[in-house]
């Protein structure tokens, strides 16, 4: 198992910029496939970036692409998500999940470890 940690959210002006973090513990980080996901209440949760095992590879959402850079260091089991260009419609709790093995799934339900979530607000 690996327990996720989310930290880096709060409020933003639109147009700035914030970087999440997800610490991860437990053994072999690089064995995990690892991605964010966001969240709106009413609203199903959301695939915003992954990430494969070595870093090598990413898929971003199309709504981020370009705005957003997923990256991870394996040498301090983190995860990050570099979010730039905030717009209001990306104000949602964010969460870091992990899956063993392959990145190369867009769906929650597919992901099996799960931060508790951090508020990134974007205000006008």
């Amino acid at each position: 198992q690996v327990q996720l940690v989310e930290s880096g959210g709060g409020l933003v002006q639109a147009g700035g910029s914030l970087r999440l973090s997800c610490a991860a513990s437990g053994r072999s980080f690089s064995n995990y496939g690892m991605g964010w996901f966001r969240q709106v209440p009413g609203k199903e949760r959301e695939f915003v970036a992954r990430i494969s095992r070595n870093g090598g590879s990413a898929v971003y959402a199309d709504s981020v692409k370009g705005r957003f850079t997923i990256s991870r260091d394996n040498a301090k089991s983190t995860v990050y998500l570099q979010m730039n260009n905030l717009k209001p419609e990306d104000t949602a709790v964010y969460y870091c999940a992990a899956r063993r093995g392959s990145y190369g799934y867009s769906a929650p339900e597919d992901w099996g470890y799960w931060g508790q979530g951090t508020q990134v607000t974007v205000s006008s």
